[in-house]
């Protein structure tokens, strides 16, 4: 357990590194831990992420710093400090299909190298990528994505790591925190052990490193929208 985000990063984070940052859009993004890594000054990072955050916010504090050298993402559509750095060749950008990003994570953390996957076949997702035939069907080859570290949100965790997701969060966030050699959880809640039913149990505290308790995250709104009068 660590008191701040800050402490929680220490003696972990460095130039250069590859991060596996979980959430999906703004749900169940780590937003304590993005800031005090935007604090450290670390640069020169890969971050694996479904998405790149918003204009200032998520991930978007990195890259209005600077700190991310390369992103490996699904959608980002909606930061335009991304668009204007890829578009003037100051970012490195490797897209893939979003449930080819979330089975390339958890290969990483099963210990699995690569897989087939039908997904991109005959599209520029497969240049350059060995292709096979199986059952009359075209697969692509996917080489597995690990991390150095992964940046993770849970809902709750008890004090042996085991943590528990909340919906949409539950995307993303367990395969990031498999993928990473070592991994830092932000948790809402933290309880004894015990008081998780083992049923309940969504990612096993075996994976997780580092807990940093975040009770009120300001879980920002990506998109408001109100019906029409």
């Amino acid at each position: 357990m660590y008191p701040d985000a800050r402490s929680a990063l220490e003696g972990v984070i460095a130039d250069d590194q590859t991060l596996a940052v979980g959430g999906f859009g703004l749900c169940g993004i780590p937003e304590a831990l993005i800031g005090a890594l935007r604090d450290s000054g670390a640069k020169g990072l890969t971050a694996i992420s479904n998405n790149a955050g918003v204009d200032g916010f998520g991930l978007g504090m990195l890259l209005e710093t600077r700190q991310i050298r390369k992103m490996i993402s699904s959608y980002v559509g909606e930061n335009k400090e991304f668009e204007r750095q890829f578009l003037a060749n100051e970012l490195e950008l490797e897209f893939n299909p979003q449930g080819t990003l979330a089975e390339r994570l958890r290969a990483g953390g099963a210990g699995i190298p690569a897989f087939f996957t039908a997904t991109g076949y005959g599209t520029v997702v497969a240049e350059g990528k060995e292709t096979r035939e199986f059952g009359g069907k075209h697969y692509v080859l996917e080489t597995a994505l690990t991390a150095d570290v992964s940046l993770v949100k849970a809902w709750k965790a008890d004090k042996a790591g085991n943590l528990v997701f909340r919906k949409t969060a539950r995307n993303f966030n367990p395969a990031c925190a498999m993928a990473g050699k070592v991994c830092i959880a932000e948790v809402e809640e933290v309880v004894e052990v015990g008081e998780i039913d083992p049923d309940h149990v969504h990612l096993a505290g075996i994976y997780v490193d580092r807990i940093v308790h975040n009770p009120t995250p300001e879980k920002r709104i990506e998109q408001r929208t109100v019906r029409a009068a």
